[in-house]
This record gives structure tokens, C-alpha cells and sequence, in this order.
């Protein structure tokens, strides 16, 4: 049986993604070569996570004579976006405060992040203070 589609990128598909982002677009050859040095990966390997990707929906790709080149159909934002809100909805009820008030919790927030996020809000929908 086929495993799922993830609304997160995999590990793997995150150091795929970042390459695909920093390109714009790119061969499995010369994704392969970007990320061998750092990570170790082999070409066959690369290729089955960018057909897996493709799969999934998360890169497009046009034919180049022999040679596809792929490019992210997820902009980094949307790539957020989808992991942000899948663990807001697993973990937190979907509560965009529960979430806040864990990061404060858990002290991963300090006060300059909560000014900025003040700042931020106030900006958006005003003070209500």
C-alpha cells in the first residue's frame, strides 16, 4: 500500500526543496551535484525523491531533450505554510494561540520575538488594547 502524501517535506525533499529554491530550477544531475558533497547522495537517490516529489505534487518538470528539469511548484512560504498549519492542527487543536502560548512555554520566544510580534500585529489589525 502507498504511503500517504506528507503535508511536510520529508528531510530529504527539504534539502531537494532548498536547492530547487536557490536554482529556480535544476536536473536531477545537477541536484545531484549541488548536494553530494554535503550530504552524501547519490544520483539514483535524488531521482527517486524528485519523482516522489512530483508525485506529490511539490515540483513540476519539463522535458530538456533526455534530461528533466524540475522546478518547485511550492514557494518556501507555501512549503511553511502547509507544515506550520498540519502541526497547529495535529498538536494544537488547530489553535494558532495554543501554539503561541507553547513557544512562550517552552521559552522559545523571547521578549524581543513577542515585541516583534506586537509590533507585527498592531501593524496588520491595529492596537485593541
Amino acid at each position: 500500500m502507498a504511503r500517504p502524501t506528507s503535508p511536510q517535506l520529508t528531510e530529504a525533499e527539504q534539502r531537494i526543496m532548498d536547492q530547487l529554491w536557490a536554482m529556480g530550477e535544476a536536473s536531477v544531475r545537477q541536484l545531484t551535484e549541488a548536494l553530494e558533497p554535503k550530504y552524501g547522495l547519490a544520483y539514483t537517490t535524488v531521482l527517486t525523491t524528485v519523482r516522489i516529489m512530483a508525485d506529490k505534487g511539490y515540483v513540476d518538470f519539463r522535458k530538456d531533450g533526455r534530461a528533466h528539469i524540475f522546478r518547485p511548484t511550492l514557494s518556501r512560504e507555501g512549503a511553511q505554510r502547509k507544515a506550520i498549519g498540519s502541526v497547529m492542527q495535529s498538536l494544537f487543536g488547530g489553535s494558532p494561540r495554543e501554539l503561541a502560548q507553547h513557544l512562550v512555554a517552552e521559552e522559545q520566544l523571547t521578549l524581543d520575538d513577542i515585541e516583534a510580534l506586537r509590533a507585527e500585529l498592531i501593524a496588520k489589525h491595529g492596537d485593541r488594547s
